[in-house]
């Protein structure tokens, strides 16, 4: 009997790895009461922050491989930078705004007085 190995191909592992994650992302995105959202989205504005860190850093670092030609990967890498920060930056602000929806939603909310010139709609419109 031959001694056999199968390996498994990188791209069927990593995609596997990724269906999981959406999975389990999913069920545990779903779960969270709306009590810990809020810190939530905070570590998630964290963690998009390093994303947009990262796609300048290796924007940069293709640039700065080539030592300043501008070839087609330079262009690609630039290009993918961008968007990298595109759409970080978008998961960011939409995230302050959420969390700050979120926050207003514990505000106590603060009784309008009426003024002492104003007279109620009862006496405006003659009714006794």
């Amino acid at each position: 009997m031959e001694n056999v190995a199968t390996a498994v191909d990188p791209f069927v592992f990593r995609l596997s790895i990724f269906v999981l994650a959406v999975f389990v992302g999913y069920f545990v995105v779903w779960s969270v009461t709306p009590a810990l959202h809020t810190p939530l989205m905070a570590v998630t504005n964290a963690i998009s922050s390093v994303i947009i860190v990262g796609a300048l850093i290796a924007a940069a670092a293709q640039f700065m491989q080539n030592g300043g030609a501008s070839d087609a990967n330079t262009w690609i890498a630039k290009g993918a930078g961008a968007i990298a920060v595109a759409l970080a930056s978008v998961n960011i602000f939409g995230g302050f705004l959420v969390t700050q929806r979120m926050l207003a939603m514990y505000k106590k909310k603060e009784k309008a007085s009426a003024p002492a010139d104003r007279k109620p709609d009862a006496q405006k419109s003659g009714a006794k």
